[in-house]
C-alpha cells in the first residue's frame, strides 16, 4: 500500500522536501513544536491556544494547507509529515492505517485511563481499526431540524414538537413556502444540503449503502429507492424544498459554510436539516437577527439516522510522540469537550461531558442563553449509527458517484430508482477495479466472501 501511494503521488515528495526546509525545528521560547493538519475553521485558534496553555512544554500550530489525504500520506511516508492529522471518514481511516502512517495508540489509551466505550458510538469508525485506536475523535454530529422562529410566528404556526411526522412537516412546510407574483420562490418551507440525502432519507426508510462487510453496494434496494423518492417528492410533488435550479437562483456568495446554511440564515428557508456545527456560521454577526429553534427530525418508517464527525490521528513517524499523545489526552478530557460544546463546533466526542456535572453547562450556554435547544443534538446522537463505508473502495470515488445522484434527482433529470441503480452499478464496478489494483485487499475480500459475504458482481466473469 505504501508503494502504491508513493508511486501515484511521487511528485509530491519534492514539494514535501521544500516544506521540510521551512518547518520550524524549535520555538524561540524552547517549547517543542507540534504541527496539526486540520481545516481552517476559525474556532481552531482557541482550541490550539487552550492546548498550548494546558501543556506549556509544547507549541502546537495549525497547518490547513496540506489537508488532502494523499498529501498527508506522501509527506508522512517521506518523513516530513505533521505530528497530527485529521481523518474525516472510515475510508480515510482505512487508507491511513494501511499505508502505515497512522500510529496504533492502544497502549497510550490504557496508560492514560482512556476508554473507547466513553466515545459516542457513531465516531468509532473514524479512529478505531480492527479494535485498536489510532487517534482520538475531535467532535461529532447527527442531524436535527433547524427552524426560524420569526417565520413561524409571522404565519401564526406553532413550533414543531418532538412527536411530529413527515406528514406534519410537509403540511407546515407548504404553509411556509412563499413565491412572488411571477411564481418565483422567495422562501422555502424546508432545505437540506444535497450531500445529506443518504444520511437522512435512505437511513430513515431502512436502506443501506453496503452489505455489512462492505463487499457490495446495495443502494438499489426498494428501501433506499423509497427514501430518495420521498426526498424527490418534497421538491417536485409537495414543492416545499428547492430544486437544483431554484437553489442556484437564490444562492449567496461562497465562503466557509456557504450554500444551504447561508440561504437558511438569510431567511430563504423556514426549516433546514442540519447539525449543531451550523452555529459556527449562524452565530456570526451577519445572522445576529435570527431567532432559531431546533427539534428532532420528523419520524420516518424507521427511527434511524447516521452520524459522524472528525478525528485526529497520530503520525507513526512523528519525532514528537509524547506531544502528539498529549493532544489525544487533551481531546479526551473535559477542557476540550467543554470548549467544543461552548464553541458549538458540533458536540464534544466524549459522552459523559454532556451529562451529570457537565449537563447544565452544556444545555445552557451563558454566552448564548437564546440557544435553548442543545438537548436536541444530544438526543440525536444517542441513537445515531456510523456512516456506512466500505474498506474495498475509494471513498472519494463513492462521494463523486453519490453527489451525481443528488445532482440528477434534484434537477429532475433522472428518477430516484434509475439514479440509484446506476450509482449501485458504478460503486460496485469501482470495488472490482480497486480489488484488481490491490492484491492484498483482494485477498481479504475473498476471505469475506468465503465467510458468506455478497460479491460486488453477479456474473463470475466480472470477478477481479
Amino acid at each position: 500500500m505504501k508503494y502504491v501511494f508513493l508511486g501515484a503521488f511521487g511528485g509530491m515528495v519534492l514539494l514535501s522536501a521544500v516544506a521540510w526546509v521551512w518547518q520550524p525545528r524549535a520555538t524561540e521560547d524552547g517549547r517543542i513544536p507540534l504541527v496539526w493538519v486540520s481545516d481552517d475553521n476559525p474556532v481552531r485558534r482557541e482550541q490550539i491556544d487552550l492546548f498550548n496553555k494546558l501543556y506549556p512544554q509544547y507549541r502546537l500550530r495549525l497547518d490547513p494547507q496540506n489537508a488532502g489525504m494523499e498529501k498527508v500520506i506522501v509527506q508522512c511516508l517521506a518523513g516530513v509529515g505533521p505530528d497530527l492529522f485529521d481523518c474525516y471518514s472510515g475510508f480515510q481511516r482505512i487508507a491511513f492505517v494501511r499505508s502505515g502512517i497512522a500510529m496504533d495508540v492502544s497502549e497510550a489509551w490504557r496508560e492514560r485511563g482512556m476508554h473507547i466505550d466513553e466515545i459516542w458510538p457513531c465516531l468509532i469508525p473514524l479512529f478505531v481499526h480492527e479494535g485498536r485506536p489510532y487517534g482520538h475523535p475531535d467532535n461529532t454530529h447527527a442531524s436535527a431540524m433547524w427552524y426560524n422562529r420569526d417565520l413561524f410566528e409571522q404565519e401564526g404556526i406553532p413550533f414543531p414538537q418532538s412527536d411530529w411526522t413527515w406528514d406534519d412537516c410537509i403540511q407546515i412546510a407548504q404553509e411556509l413556502t412563499k413565491r412572488d407574483e411571477r411564481g418565483r420562490p422567495i422562501q422555502f418551507g424546508l432545505m437540506i444540503g444535497r450531500w445529506e440525502w443518504k444520511d437522512i432519507f435512505v437511513a430513515q426508510w431502512g436502506g443501506d449503502l453496503y452489505t455489512p462487510e462492505g463487499t457490495r453496494c446495495v443502494l438499489d434496494t426498494p428501501e433506499a429507492i423509497a427514501g430518495l423518492e420521498f426526498a424527490r417528492d418534497l421538491i417536485f410533488v409537495h414543492n416545499v424544498m428547492p430544486s437544483a435550479t431554484e437553489e442556484m437562483a437564490m444562492a449567496t456568495q461562497g465562503g466557509w459554510g456557504s450554500g444551504v446554511i447561508s440561504l437558511f440564515g438569510a431567511g430563504h428557508g423556514a426549516m433546514a436539516i442540519g447539525g449543531r456545527w451550523w452555529l459556527c456560521i449562524l452565530r456570526n454577526k451577519d445572522y445576529a437577527h435570527l431567532r432559531l429553534g431546533a427539534v428532532n427530525l420528523p419520524k420516518g418508517p424507521y427511527d434511524r439516522t447516521w452520524g459522524g464527525g472528525r478525528s485526529t490521528l497520530v503520525n507513526a513517524n512523528t519525532k514528537n510522540i509524547e506531544g502528539a499523545l498529549a493532544f489525544l489526552e487533551y481531546m479526551y478530557g473535559p477542557h476540550w469537550n467543554r470548549l467544543i460544546n461552548r464553541q458549538a463546533d458540533a458536540l464534544g466526542p466524549v459522552m459523559k461531558c454532556h451529562y451529570g456535572e457537565y449537563e447544565d453547562e452544556f444545555l445552557h450556554n451563558s454566552d448564548h442563553p437564546e440557544e435553548d435547544y442543545n438537548a436536541v443534538w444530544r438526543t440525536a446522537l444517542e441513537t445515531a449509527e456510523p456512516v456506512q463505508v466500505s474498506p474495498y473502495v475509494n471513498g472519494q470515488t463513492v462521494d463523486r458517484i453519490l453527489l451525481k445522484v443528488s445532482d440528477l434527482v434534484w434537477a429532475d433529470l433522472k428518477s430516484p430508482a434509475n439514479a440509484l441503480r446506476d450509482a449501485t452499478r458504478d460503486v460496485n464496478k469501482a470495488i472490482v477495479e480497486q480489488l484488481r489494483m490491490d492484491p492484498e485487499l483482494r485477498e481479504r475480500y475473498f476471505e469475506d466472501l468465503a465467510r458468506g459475504a455478497r460479491p460486488a458482481w453477479d456474473r463470475e466473469e466480472d470477478a477481479p
